[in-house]
């Protein structure tokens, strides 16, 4: 847990997990890390979290599950209707049971969707801004 100012880091947070959870959630964020080595790993609400153009996704353990958080729920539910039908989905959360193999090309495939996601809006972003130049 952090107390007063200190600031916890992503090593932090997975040394202090059970061991069971630990295993998991490095499994889950070397995935992640394989699939975006852009990306920057911090923390954020207390938990794992990436950024590559914009928040990309966080992760999240808990007693009986573990999780992904990517954002953008409602198209990562649609787009991955099927493959997420085996696991507990909620509204921006995909939760998986510590005692099943983790869905290593289902998470990718969530990863590299997201990266697109965030890189797509990072280039509208970019040429609104240069359009509202031009208009000066």
């Amino acid at each position: 847990m952090v107390k007063g100012n200190e600031q916890i880091t992503v090593e932090g947070y997975l040394a202090a997990l059970p061991s069971e959870a630990r295993e998991a959630m490095e499994e889950l964020r070397g995935i992640i890390r394989k699939t975006a080595p852009k990306a920057e790993e911090l923390i954020s609400y207390q938990m794992p979290a990436y950024k590559y153009h914009g928040m990309l996704m966080y992760i999240g353990a808990a007693k009986n599950h573990y999780s992904l958080f990517p954002g953008n729920s409602t198209l990562i539910k649609e787009q991955f209707e099927q493959e997420l039908s085996a696991y507990d989905v909620s509204k921006g959360t995909i939760r998986f049971s510590y005692d099943q193999p983790l869905p290593v090309e289902l998470i990718k495939k969530i990863v590299l969707t997201r990266m697109a996601q965030n890189e797509a809006a990072a280039q509208l972003k970019a040429e609104a801004k240069t359009a509202k130049k031009v208009k000066k």
